[in-house]
C-alpha cells in the first residue's frame, strides 16, 4: 500500500510552476461539464520543473476542484519575445462526459487546434495567411515542429470566428483537430492504405505509361492520353490554387505549376505537361517524407509519455487508469522498462532510472527518496512508487515542448532576410517570365510558341520552394539536435548567435566547480591536528555558511572528539569566535588579518602558499596565538578542464567571473589555463561582460540569481540545468543535463548548421541560376525545370536532415 498517499502532506501538495509569476484565479462553473479548463504556462522556464521541492509552501495552492467549480490558475510571464502557449487539461468535475470540445479558449483569449496535412514549413506560411482578416483575430501562428495553431483575439471569441477558422483551414488543405489529447506516433500504413492515399498520383503514372506505350501504335491516342492524365493531376492542384490566392497566397507553387500544365496544354506540349504534373506531385511526397524526419525528435519526444499508468488508490487497491486524468498528489507505481507519465517524487527506496531521453546522459541516475525524477524517465532496476508532483500539461516534458514551440518562433537573422526575400522574389521572376515571353516576340519577331514555352519554364524555375525551406529546415535539424543532447536552445536567433560568440564567460561556482567547498589542507604550528579540527569545528557548528558546513563535515568524517562552544561570534566576511573548554578560539580569513594578530612569517608564507592555489585560507588563534591554518576549495568539476581546452581548439576563449577573492581565482584559473576576472558583484559582471562585448561576441555560462544580469548583457546567455528559475529564464539556451563538457560539442552543432544554411542557400540559388540561363538559352524545357525546383528541393531538405546525426556520433 502506498502509505503516503493517505497523509495529509500527500494530499494537500500540489505542484505549481516556480517561476515568479503573477497569478490570477479564475473561476467558471456554467462550463464545468463540457469544457476544458486551460493553464497557460511560461514559455521560458523549461529545467525548472525537473527538480522541484514540492514541500514549498508556495506551491500549495495549485489546480484543484471542489463542489463543481473548477478553478484555474493562469502564469503570466513578461519576456522580451512574449507567446502564449495553452497546455488542455480535461474538467473531471462531472460524474456525465460530454464530447470535449477542439478548441479551448484561455483568460488571454488564445485558442489552439493541432494542424493536420503540413508537409514543410512553407505550409505554415500559407496557413497563417489564409487566417488573416478574420473578425477580432489579432496573430496566428503556426507552430511546424508540433503542428499547432496558436491564434490570439482582442476579445473573446464568438463562435461564428472559431467556426470562420475551422473552415478557411480545411478549405486550404490544412484540418483542425483538437489539441486535448498528445499526439502519439501514427501505425504504418498498409499497402492498400497506401495506395489509396497516392491515388491521383498512381493513376496518373499509369496513364501515362499507358500512353507511352501507345505512342509506338497511335501517336493520336496516345496524346489524348496525355492530355487525359494532365487534366487528371491538374484538377486539384489547379483547385488548391484557388483556394490559396483567394486566401492571400496568390504566388503558390501551385499556382505556378497551374499555369505551366496549362500553358504546355496550349502549345500541344501533351507529354511534358503530364511529366510536370508527375515531378512535381514525386517532389511533394520526397518534400513531406524529409520534412516528417526533421520533426521524428520532437513526435519522439511527445511519444515518452504512456497512454495508461498503474495508480494507487488510498485503500491500496492498484488500478490502471488514462494519464490524462493523472493530479498532483497521486501515487503511481511503475514497473522496470516503464516511463513516467508526470514530474513525479520517488517514495519508498532508492531507485535507478535512465533520463538519456530528456539529457542525453546515457548513464542511469540514482535518485533518492523524496527526490524528484522528470516525466518521460525511464524505470531501470525495480518496480517504484511516486507520488505526482506536476499537473496537466506542465511536466518536463510538456515544458520542453513549450520551449520548442517558443523556439520556431524566434526565427534567426539570416531566416528573416531569407523570408522577406522570397516576398518580393517570386512576383520580380512573374514579371521577368512574362518579358521573356513578350520581348522576343514583339521586338524581334521571334516565334510566339517557342518563348511562350521559354517563359514558361522560366516560371516553373522561379519557384522559391527550395530557397523558401532551405533555412528552416536546418534550423528546425539543428534545434532537434540540440535537444537529444540536452541543450534546448531557444530559437534559431540564439542558434546563429553562438555559432559566432568569440568568448565564453563562465561562473565560478556551481559551473566550473562543484559547487560544494570541501576542507583540502590543515596545518598545524603547535599542538596536534586532531585537537585544532575539534576546536575549530565548534565554534563553526550551527552556521549555514559553506565553509563552516565543510568544516563540521571534515570533524565528523575524522570522528574528532565532539566540543561545545560558547559566546560565539560571527563576523561578516572575517571570521568567527568562541569559547571552548575556556580558551578564545578565532578563525580569521587570511586576507583579513590585523595588526593585533601575532603570525610569522613563515606562518604567513605557508598559508600564502595555500591561497595562491585556489584555496580559501583561515588561520586558527588559540587565546590569540596562531596554531594553525585550514584551507577550503570549490572543487573543479572534473570535466572542467577538458570543457576549457575543447573550447580553445576550437577558436573559443575563456573567462572566468567570479567574486572570490583574486588569489584563489587566479589558481584556478592557472589550472584551466584561462583568463579571469575576480572580485566581482553581479554588476561587476555585467561590466565585464560589456567590456569583453566591445572587441568580441560573447557568451555568459552561469547557473544563479546574480548571474542572470551578465547573462541578459551578453550576445548570449547559457543557464545550468540545476541552475535558478532566473538564469534558466534569462538565458537563450538551458542545458538542462548540467553538463558543461556538451558545450564544445553544442558551439560545433551551431557552427555545422550555419554552415548548412549557407549551403542550403548556395544550393536552392545556385541550381535556380543555372538553369535560368539554360532555359532562356532553350537547352532545357519544362520538365527539367520541374526536376531543378523540385530536385533543389528535396536536396537541400535532405542536406538539412544530416543534421540529425549530429547527436547519435557518440
Amino acid at each position: 500500500m502506498c502509505h503516503s498517499c493517505s497523509s495529509s502532506r500527500c494530499k494537500n501538495t500540489a505542484h505549481a510552476h516556480s517561476s515568479t509569476h503573477l497569478q490570477s484565479t479564475t473561476v467558471s462553473s456554467e462550463t464545468c461539464c463540457n469544457t476544458s479548463s486551460t493553464v497557460a504556462s511560461s514559455s521560458c522556464s523549461v529545467s525548472d520543473g525537473i527538480q522541484e521541492d514540492s514541500d514549498d509552501p508556495a506551491r500549495a495552492s495549485g489546480c484543484r476542484q471542489e463542489k463543481g467549480v473548477n478553478i484555474v490558475h493562469e502564469h503570466e510571464h513578461e519576456h522580451e519575445h512574449e507567446h502564449e502557449h495553452e497546455h488542455n487539461h480535461k474538467s473531471s468535475c462531472c460524474a456525465t462526459s460530454k464530447p470535449e470540445p477542439e478548441a479551448v479558449i484561455s483568460g488571454n483569449n488564445v485558442v489552439e487546434w493541432r494542424v493536420s496535412n503540413m508537409d514543410c514549413p512553407s505550409c505554415a506560411g500559407k496557413l497563417e495567411t489564409a487566417l488573416r482578416g478574420i473578425d477580432g483575430l489579432v496573430d496566428a501562428k503556426v507552430r511546424f515542429a508540433t503542428e499547432k495553431l496558436v491564434v490570439s483575439f482582442s476579445a473573446s471569441p464568438s463562435e461564428a470566428s472559431l467556426s470562420a477558422i475551422k473552415t478557411r483551414a480545411e478549405k486550404t488543405g490544412f484540418p483542425l483537430t483538437s489539441v486535448s489529447e498528445p499526439k502519439k506516433g501514427q501505425a504504418p500504413l498498409s499497402l492498400i492504405e497506401r495506395i489509396q492515399k497516392e491515388g491521383v498520383l498512381i493513376a496518373l503514372i499509369s496513364v501515362m505509361a499507358l500512353a507511352g506505350v501507345l505512342s509506338f501504335w497511335n501517336t493520336e491516342l496516345s496524346s489524348t492520353l496525355f492530355t487525359l492524365a494532365t487534366v487528371m493531376g491538374l484538377l486539384p492542384i489547379l483547385k488548391k490554387a484557388g483556394t490559396l490566392a483567394k486566401s492571400g497566397s496568390p504566388f503558390s507553387i501551385e499556382m505556378l505549376m497551374s499555369i505551366a500544365a496549362l500553358g504546355a496544354l496550349y502549345l500541344g506540349e501533351t507529354v511534358e505537361a503530364a511529366m510536370v504534373l508527375v515531378l512535381f506531385l514525386i517532389g511533394e511526397r520526397l518534400e513531406g517524407y524529409a520534412s516528417s524526419r526533421a520533426r521524428d525528435g520532437i513526435q519522439a519526444l511527445m511519444a515518452l509519455v504512456p497512454d495508461d499508468v498503474i495508480r494507487i488508490d488510498d485503500d491500496g487497491k492498484r488500478k490502471s487508469v488514462a494519464v490524462s486524468s493523472l493530479q498532483p498528489s497521486h501515487c503511481i507505481e511503475i514497473a522496470p522498462g516503464g516511463r513516467l507519465p508526470a514530474d513525479a517524487e520517488l517514495m519508498g527506496q532508492t531507485a535507478s532510472f535512465d533520463l538519456s531521453a530528456l539529457t542525453g546522459e546515457s548513464i542511469p541516475v540514482e535518485k533518492l527518496v523524496g527526490e524528484n525524477v522528470p516525466a518521460g524517465a525511464l524505470v531501470v532496476d525495480q518496480v517504484v512508487q511516486l507520488r505526482v508532483v506536476s499537473e496537466q500539461g506542465k511536466s518536463a516534458i510538456d515544458r520542453i515542448l513549450t520551449l520548442i514551440e517558443e523556439a520556431e518562433s524566434r526565427r534567426a537573422p539570416v531566416e528573416r532576410f531569407i523570408d522577406r526575400f522570397s516576398r518580393w522574389y517570386t512576383p520580380l521572376m512573374i514579371l521577368v517570365a512574362a518579358l521573356v515571353v513578350i520581348v522576343p516576340p514583339l521586338l524581334f519577331g521571334e516565334s510566339w510558341d517557342t518563348w511562350v514555352y521559354r517563359g514558361l519554364a522560366l516560371l516553373l524555375i522561379a519557384c522559391p520552394c527550395a530557397l523558401v525551406i532551405s533555412t528552416p529546415a536546418a534550423m528546425t535539424s539543428g534545434l532537434a539536435a540540440a535537444a537529444r543532447q540536452g541543450a534546448l536552445i531557444k530559437g534559431g536567433a540564439a542558434l546563429e548567435a553562438l555559432s559566432k560568440v568569440d568568448y565564453i564567460a563562465f561562473d565560478k561556482t556551481g559551473t566550473l566547480t562543484e559547487g560544494k567547498p570541501v576542507v583540502t589542507d590543515i596545518l598545524t604550528w603547535s599542538g596536534d591536528e586532531q585537537t585544532l579540527i575539534a576546536q575549530s569545528a565548534a565554534i563553526e557548528t550551527g552556521s549555514h555558511h559553506p565553509l563552516a558546513k565543510a568544516l563540521v563535515a571534515e570533524a565528523k568524517h575524522r570522528q574528532v572528539p565532539e566540543l561545545v562552544a560558547q559566546q560565539m561570534k560571527a563576523t561578516v566576511g572575517r571570521g568567527v569566535s568562541g569559547l571552548v573548554e575556556g580558551k578564545m578560539i578565532a578563525l580569521v580569513a587570511l586576507d583579513k588579518l590585523d595588526a593585533t594578530q601575532d603570525i610569522s612569517d613563515a606562518q604567513q608564507d605557508a598559508a600564502q602558499a595555500m591561497a595562491m592555489s585556489g584555496k580559501t585560507v583561515a588561520i586558527v588563534f588559540v587565546d590569540k596565538e596562531a596554531k594553525g591554518a585550514i584551507a577550503w576549495r570549490d572543487e573543479l568539476r572534473s570535466e572542467a578542464k577538458e570543457t576549457v581546452s575543447a573550447l580553445n581548439l576550437e577558436g573559443v576563449r575563456s573567462v572566468m567571473l567570479t567574486g572570490d577573492n583574486p588569489k584563489a581565482a587566479a589558481g584556478l584559473a592557472a589550472q584551466l589555463n584561462m583568463e579571469y576576472r575576480a572580485g566581482l558583484m553581479p554588476e561587476g559582471k555585467v561590466d565585464a561582460i560589456n567590456e569583453l562585448a566591445k572587441i568580441a561576441r560573447v557568451a555568459m555560462v552561469g547557473d544563479g540569481i546574480n548571474d542572470a544580469p551578465a547573462m541578459k548583457a551578453a550576445t548570449i546567455g547559457i543557464a545550468m540545468g540545476a541552475g535558478t528559475d532566473v538564469a534558466l529564464e534569462t538565458a537563450d539556451i538551458a542545458l538542462s543535463h548540467n553538463r558543461i563538457e556538451s558545450l564544445p560539442d553544442i558551439v560545433n552543432l551551431a557552427r555545422a548548421t550555419m554552415s548548412n544554411v549557407h549551403q542550403n542557400v548556395a544550393l536552392a540559388v545556385g541550381l535556380k541560376a543555372i538553369f535560368l540561363v539554360t532555359t532562356v538559352l532553350g537547352f532545357t524545357g519544362l520538365w527539367v525545370a520541374v526536376l531543378a525546383d523540385s530536385g533543389a528541393t528535396a536536396i537541400v531538405t535532405m542536406n538539412a536532415l544530416r543534421l540529425l546525426k549530429w547527436g547519435k556520433k557518440k
